[in-house]
């Protein structure tokens, strides 16, 4: 089986590479071959293969548009000449070139992700591109996955295309400690949490517009960066008020576990996706979650179960913080219950026999 459409492994950078690295480690574990193409100018090393996953380095231009796109051009090429068996595509920005493997007749699996075609981050073309590519994904790939099945329902009405929801996964992390927020002068309970990529579907603007307006004496810790020179992600760090704290990526799972596990709430822009693997993360690590009103919000959420919500304005983000700040112990009530809402179907191990289970059968029809 080889996946095709992320940056790489072990490379996590975003919900894609998450994903790779939990599946792809599953299978290798249950004795599946699998092969993760990968973005050569992001590895400074470049081992063949690595906890029992091949890893094939392509080159690309390092071009926040064009990078993907055409990486994964050429691993298709590449993997109609493998042997795997099947193929897993991740991005929907790669629909058209399903009419490689489908040429060649090499199974393909692909997951679409959210509704890239109204992502603020592509304007015109752009947007015009992803409404295309995604049509082309219904004609070449012979098995589309969903994550919500919110985003099924869209992928049904926009485009007629029958697809197979399988969700992301999230597990309670391990090590946090008090003592590893010390970096950033952090203590329990003493501030709100953004983690996610600072690209404008997020909203990171309009959360740190919202807290800003309120009195709070906390701290509003803002997660994440990217790769790359942006506007919007140069607009997100200028803001200069001291309740502010940037602390850029994370890579430490234990500091990271320690930021989700300590804030007083987590607060949640994402806009366009379908189920987002930061709010799984949120939930399974005991956190009180501020989201944004969306179907794939209440979807994860299970509605008012687990989650609180705000309109998208700067202002309806100020009413829930001053909202959250006056009723603390409706907020550790909610901390207490949140981890159940990671049921089976948000596991890594359920997740992983869905995409073996399809991955096989699509394989079986081929005769592959």
């Amino acid at each position: 089986m080889a996946i095709i459409g992320s940056r790489g492994y072990p490379y996590v950078y975003s919900g894609y590479e998450t994903l790779v690295k939990a599946i792809a480690e599953r299978m290798t574990a249950r004795g599946v071959e699998v092969t993760v193409y990968c973005h050569a100018n992001l590895f400074d090393q470049q081992p063949k293969q690595l906890n029992g996953i091949h890893l094939v380095y392509l080159p690309t231009l390092q071009s926040k548009i064009l990078s993907q796109p055409i990486h994964s051009f050429m691993a298709f090429w590449h993997v109609v000449f493998s042997k795997a068996d099947a193929v897993l595509v991740l991005n929907v920005s790669n629909g058209p070139f399903g009419f490689i493997t489908k040429l060649f007749g090499k199974p393909t699996l692909m997951n679409v992700d959210g509704m890239e075609w109204l992502r603020p981050k592509w304007k015109g073309f752009g947007a015009s591109y992803f409404k295309w590519a995604a049509k082309m994904a219904v004609l070449f790939n012979d098995l589309l996955v969903t994550d919500a099945v919110s985003m099924q329902i869209i992928y049904e009405k926009e485009f007629a295309a029958k697809s197979v929801v399988i969700a992301y996964g999230a597990d309670s992390s391990l090590g946090a400690k008090e003592s590893l927020l010390k970096e950033w002068s952090l203590q329990n309970r003493d501030y709100y949490l953004i983690v996610g990529r600072m690209i404008p579907d997020n909203n990171a603007d309009l959360l740190i517009d919202g807290f800003l307006k309120t009195n709070s004496t906390k701290k509003l810790v803002i997660v994440g960066d990217v790769p790359y020179k942006d506007a919007y992600a140069t607009k997100i760090q200028s803001y200069t008020d001291p309740r502010l704290v940037y602390t850029g990526y994370v890579r430490s799972p234990e500091v990271l576990a320690s930021l989700y596990q300590y804030c007083f709430a987590y607060l949640h822009g994402h806009e366009f996706g379908g189920t987002n693997p930061t709010l799984l993360k949120a939930m399974a690590n005991g956190c009180a979650v501020l989201a944004l009103d969306t179907v794939f919000s209440r979807e994860v959420l299970q509605n008012d179960q687990y989650g609180y919500y705000f309109s998208k304005n700067s202002y309806a983000v100020q009413q829930l913080i001053e909202w959250a700040e006056q009723n603390p112990a409706l907020l550790e009530q909610r901390r207490a219950h949140i981890p159940e809402g990671i049921t089976e179907k948000y596991t890594w191990e359920t997740v992983t026999d869905l995409y073996l289970y399809h991955l096989e059968a699509i394989a079986k029809t081929k005769g592959k």
